[in-house]
């Protein structure tokens, strides 16, 4: 959420700002309220005085023996209660119709992040690997892991409905592999690795963002729980309420979580195999990071995400989000993609973002440095696909597929099979 001040004290800014993100943004409406939120506050502020000042002269008035001019005081009194009543009540609607505005207006861009429409200005920061050209008619991810016997679509509709993947065999065991890989990889670079719950009340949601905005993406139990869309929600949201010391900062938080999407706005698009789905498994990383050292963290970031393809020899382009195409609370975001055969294209796996202290404040998460400055800080929280699980199938199927129909297992995820090195059709 956006700082009430400062959207005050630059609204032609963030004017300017959210018409670049392609979002909604009534800077008078937001001028109207504010000013009927600050006339209410000094008008409880002046009832409150002018009531504190009467209530002290009900008293002299009592020592004195004038009890008829007591009476009429007290009454006085009682109608400033009223009144005041009435101008706080005035002064909440105010502030909560702000509060709302400010909760539906995304987060500042970055200097640094592009100016532009939508994904098709997003320019490329860097490539690394060289898509693989083929002596031997490819398959789709989808085609080969159905001839393999590893992924099964049509008992996976039976059982749960479309856009849902059942796997076995050594398809189940490779999602397991990646997810081990890609977690303990993360662990030996310094986070801290946690299991969270696969569900999640709406104030954790609504301090990272996805409400109330993005509700419609999500799933939501009769008790009022929502599934996880990613576990961002949960590693950004341990420390909400608390204030952390500077000593700890940064911050290095992965989870494993499977992560469920309604996908409302995608209808239609990726619908087969396992690009776009309503449940999918997913490594993600956190970071809670000094302001100063955010944008530094958020590339660091990235290049944790980078070792995870670079070691399993995919091939990927880094993109830099413009400020049409960036999530509601990030100020600057980079995207991975992996090459993926069946596209002719590269495919979003990962997205590294910082949020500045966008999600801190909504989540009330502060740091204390004494040494440089009193009081407490909002710390600045970043979050990135370490990577999408699923996604990074799709891709070692895709590339690693051989001319027989088989798929070589890449090399650092040979132990985590088991020791098996080369996927054969089951039975």
């Amino acid at each position: 959420m956006l700082d009430l001040r400062f959207v005050r004290e630059n609204l032609d800014a963030v004017a300017e700002a959210m018409k670049n993100r392609n979002a909604k943004f009534d800077a008078a409406r937001f001028s109207e309220l504010d000013e009927a939120r600050r006339a209410g506050i000094a008008e409880e502020e002046s009832l409150q005085a002018q009531r504190n000042k009467t209530s002290k002269e009900i008293g002299a008035l009592m020592k004195q023996g004038k009890k008829d001019e007591a009476e009429a005081a007290k009454a006085q009194v009682r109608e400033i209660n009223e009144q005041l009543a009435a101008a706080s009540a005035k002064r909440a609607e105010a502030d909560e119709a702000l509060q709302q505005v400010l909760m539906g207006t995304p987060n500042m861009p970055d200097a640094t992040t592009p100016v532009g429409a939508d994904e098709n200005d997003n320019p490329e920061v860097r490539r690394w690997g060289t898509p693989r050209e083929f002596d031997f008619e490819f398959k789709a991810h989808w085609d080969l892991g159905t001839d393999l016997g590893i992924i099964d679509f049509e008992r996976a509709v039976k059982l749960a409905g479309t856009r849902f993947v059942l796997l076995g065999g050594a398809g189940a065991r490779l999602e397991r592999a990646l997810i081990n890989f890609m977690a303990n990889t993360h662990v030996d670079r310094g986070y801290k690795e946690w299991w969270p719950p696969a569900m999640a009340n709406a104030t954790t949601l609504t301090g990272t963002g996805q409400l109330p905005k993005f509700e419609e993406d999500l799933f939501k139990t009769r008790e009022g729980m929502y599934l996880i869309p990613t576990a961002e929600v949960q590693l950004t949201n341990i420390h909400a309420g608390e204030v952390l010391d500077a000593s700890q900062l940064p911050l290095k938080y992965c989870a494993y979580t499977p992560c469920f999407r309604e996908e409302a706005g995608s209808a239609g698009r990726d619908t087969r195999g396992l690009i776009r789905v309503h449940q999918f498994d997913k490594v993600e990383m956190v970071k809670y990071a000094k302001p100063e050292e955010s944008f530094d963290d958020l590339e660091a970031m990235v290049a944790d995400a980078e070792n995870i393809l670079q070691q399993l020899g995919l091939p990927y382009r880094v993109i830099s989000l413009c400020t049409g195409d960036i999530g509601f609370s990030s100020a600057k975001t980079y995207d991975l993609e992996v090459w993926l055969p069946s596209y002719n294209a590269y495919k979003e796996i990962s997205s590294c973002s910082d949020c500045t202290d966008f999600q801190a404040r909504r989540a009330n998460i502060k740091y204390r440095d004494p040494d440089n400055f009193k009081g407490t800080r909002y710390v600045h929280t970043l979050n990135g696909s370490g990577l999408a699980v699923g996604r990074t199938m799709a891709a070692v199927l895709e590339n690693y597929q051989q001319a027989d129909g088989s798929v070589k297992v890449p090399d650092v995820l040979v132990p985590y099979m088991g020791g098996l090195e080369v996927i054969r059709p089951e039975a």
